[in-house]
Formats: structure tokens, C-alpha cells, sequence
């Protein structure tokens, strides 16, 4: 009789899935947040809006090297950019950013 529960479970279980679309953006966004480059560049960002020049200062990175990983992290839709004048300024782009970031961290804390 447990048995047969079990199976129930697992049929529900199925249909709760994500489609495999969703797995595989999954998969890639969980990628781009494994590099420890980009990890601090969000940590930075979480604190406030910052241009290239302020990341590369305070991480100790080339602007060439913030500028590759900024792009990456815009592609994944992890950071927008607004510009003034010459200027480019960079930002999380929203709340579940910081969400993902804060509860990593708590996570890890544990």
C-alpha cells in the first residue's frame, strides 16, 4: 500500500517540475554565478550603483577584465547599466539579485 503512495507522490512530483527550458536557464544561470570575479562584482553592486573604473579599483581587476564579466552578467540578466553623459553606471538589476545573493551567503553561514 506504501508503495503505491510512493508512486502517486512521484506523479506529482513530475508534473510540479520545471520544463526543460527552464532547467537548462536554470542550469546556465547557476554558471554564471560560479566565478568568484562575478560573485564580488554582484556583492559590490548589492551596495549601490558603481561604474567599470569603481569595480576595477575595488576588486583589484583590469577594467578590461570588469567590462568581459559585466558583460556576461547582463547577458544572464544579472546587472543593468545606465549611462550619463560619457559615463556608464552598472547596478543589480532587481530585487532577486540581492535575494539570491543574501540567501547564498545565509546558506553558507549556516
Amino acid at each position: 500500500m506504501a508503495h503505491e503512495h510512493c508512486h502517486a507522490d512521484i506523479k506529482n512530483i513530475d508534473e510540479a517540475m520545471p520544463v526543460e527550458e527552464e532547467i537548462h536557464d536554470l542550469s546556465e544561470l547557476f554558471k554564471v554565478l560560479g566565478d568568484p570575479t562575478r560573485i564580488r562584482i554582484l556583492c559590490a553592486l548589492s551596495k549601490g550603483e558603481l561604474g567599470v573604473s569603481d569595480i576595477a579599483a575595488l576588486l583589484g581587476v583590469t577594467q578590461s577584465g570588469i567590462s568581459h564579466q559585466l558583460r556576461v552578467l547582463k547577458q544572464a540578466r544579472l546587472v543593468k547599466y545606465r549611462r550619463e553623459g560619457k559615463a556608464v553606471y552598472y547596478s543589480v538589476s532587481d530585487d532577486h539579485v540581492h535575494t539570491i545573493m543574501s540567501m547564498g551567503l545565509e546558506h553558507i553561514n549556516e
